[in-house]
């Protein structure tokens, strides 16, 4: 979940059914077969909500932000992103899954929501929620509550393509019977 982090700086390009702009909330919402690129990371959803600023500069200290043109106005600040149904993030071989997904830009944090799964190759994490700090690259997985209130995991070691007998080399995971 690096991919937004590690290509920060490139451009943005979001494709949707329809865009509707509420420039006095400083509100834009995509709708329908959403899909943002960004370098080599890619977001599918069916709603994405951009909350943004008027201004480019960040008030601190002056120096500037990135900037997105989304509203009539000039150029915006991007604060945050809220992606809804069926979110998948993509980068190279990682993908992320869930119900919701949350991109604070100020914090740099990701939060997604609801029948979280991470897959990277065969290796597959499920949970309840992942939150990833992309400035440390921390990254966290909770479990939910009820019968699936655990964090899964499945792990496979590196050269093995597919599930084998334990303490066999794959290629005898299907071995003849003893004459």
């Amino acid at each position: 979940m690096q991919g937004f982090s590690k290509n920060k700086g490139q451009p943005v390009h979001i494709e949707a059914e329809r865009l509707e702009v509420r420039d006095k909330d400083k509100v834009a919402t995509f709708f329908g077969k959403v899909q943002v690129n960004q370098g080599d990371t890619t977001m599918r959803c069916k709603t994405l909500t951009v909350f943004y600023d008027a201004g480019a500069a960040d008030a601190k200290n002056g120096a500037a932000k990135p900037v997105a043109k989304i509203g009539p106005s000039a150029e915006q600040k991007i604060k945050k992103l809220e992606a809804r149904g069926e979110v998948v993030v993509t980068q190279n071989d990682q993908v992320a899954t869930g119900d919701s997904a949350l991109f604070d830009m100020d914090t740099n944090v990701v939060t997604m929501l609801g029948n979280v799964v991470l897959t990277q190759g065969q290796n597959v994490l499920r949970g309840s929620k992942l939150v990833v700090d992309m400035t440390t690259g921390f990254s966290r997985v909770e479990s939910g509550s009820g019968k699936d209130g655990r964090v899964q995991g499945l792990f496979l070691p590196s050269g093995n393509q597919r599930p084998g007998l334990p303490g066999k080399p794959k290629d005898d995971a299907n071995p003849q019977p003893a004459i």
